[in-house]
């Protein structure tokens, strides 16, 4: 199993790109940023930063959304950061939620999202596409390679996942949760003729390694009440009682009421009193560093190839020590 850190681009830079660096030498894989450019910094002049500062990491978005870019502009950058560094970077992207909704937006339609990862990873990759009626080309772009992997989590989205994405993304950690939604994202890939096994599947979540469960949980609860909106989408479209959708995913919610932006990704989040310990210790990894390894142990049985961490809590650089001291050995 591979590992990835997620850090939130606050000030001062050097600090993302420190950690990123300092991550590399402990064993993980990935170095993954938030991508919403109000209220965090521009991630992507620090993608810039992290891949010079280190030799292997692969960097990218998670995620980036088809809507506050330009789509050119997001193939260019990817092309451009590949040019210099070597092919090291990923194109994490979904339908669009915090970097939208602050300016008054919403989250762009499946279709849309469809249309965007395929004009990025044919642009970045050297390949020309019709766009708005015209053939567009990056003509520098030498051996491009650029993976896309899509978030999701309702039934339409993992089918697209698995009709058109290099990989699929999970935020959460629930092994029944990430074991249907896999088993989704493959059977759309085999309906597709694809063959299901070239999907990377990552799991992100909050990962909190300490003795006081309740401590941790506090210091995680903000992130039920960010999957918690993307849940709330699903009920509008589906329904909670169709079953499209897993009622172990969508009951939670019943208590939410509305969420402020403002606190976003924050450990403070005044906005996730609805979500119950249940949640906080499905969907993340708290404990002993042995209780991480039990978890992971059972997501990869689900079919997970890499397990990137959330490090948004008063435990962040003793979390990704452990990680690195005990964790990762543990699942090579």
């Amino acid at each position: 199993m591979d590992f990835g850190l997620v850090l939130q681009t606050d000030p001062p830079a050097w600090s993302v790109v420190d950690r990123m660096r300092r991550a590399e030498r402990l064993g993980f894989s990935h170095g993954w940023t938030f991508d919403s450019c109000v209220l965090w910094q521009e991630p992507f002049v620090i993608h810039s930063q992290i891949l010079a500062a280190t030799e292997q990491l692969t960097v990218g978005p998670m995620v980036t959304n088809p809507a506050t870019r330009d789509w050119t502009v997001t193939a260019s950058t990817f092309a451009t950061l590949n040019d210099m560094f070597g092919p090291r970077t990923v194109c994490g992207i979904g339908r669009g939620d915090s970097a939208v909704r602050v300016t008054g937006g919403k989250p762009t339609t499946l279709a849309t999202l469809e249309h965007a990862m395929h004009v990025i990873k044919e642009l970045a990759e050297g390949r020309e596409v019709q766009l708005h009626g015209t053939r567009v080309r990056l003509p520098w772009v030498r051996d491009g390679r650029l993976p896309i992997w899509m978030g999701a989590y309702g039934p339409k989205a993992l089918e697209l996942a698995g009709r058109h994405a290099d990989g699929f993304i999970l935020q959460l950690a629930d092994p029944y949760l990430t074991r249907w939604m896999v088993d989704h994202v493959r059977q759309a890939a085999r309906d597709a003729g694809r063959d299901p096994a070239s999907i990377t599947v990552c799991v992100a979540a909050p990962a909190y390694v300490g003795d006081d469960l309740d401590h941790g949980r506090e210091q995680c609860r903000w992130f039920g009440g960010m999957v918690g909106n993307h849940v709330a989408d699903l009920v509008a479209r589906y329904g909670d009682t169709t079953g499209a959708v897993p009622a172990a995913l969508t009951d939670y919610i019943k208590g939410r009421d509305g969420y402020d932006y403002s606190h976003h990704g924050r450990a403070d989040n005044p906005s996730t009193e609805f979500v119950p310990d249940e949640i906080v210790d499905r969907f993340c990894l708290l404990g002993p560093a042995q209780a991480h390894v039990d978890k992971l142990r059972e997501l990869r049985d689900a079919g997970v190839d890499q397990f990137a961490i959330y490090a948004m809590h008063d435990a962040l650089d003793s979390t990704v020590d452990a990680y690195g001291e005990s964790v990762i050995p543990a699942m090579s």
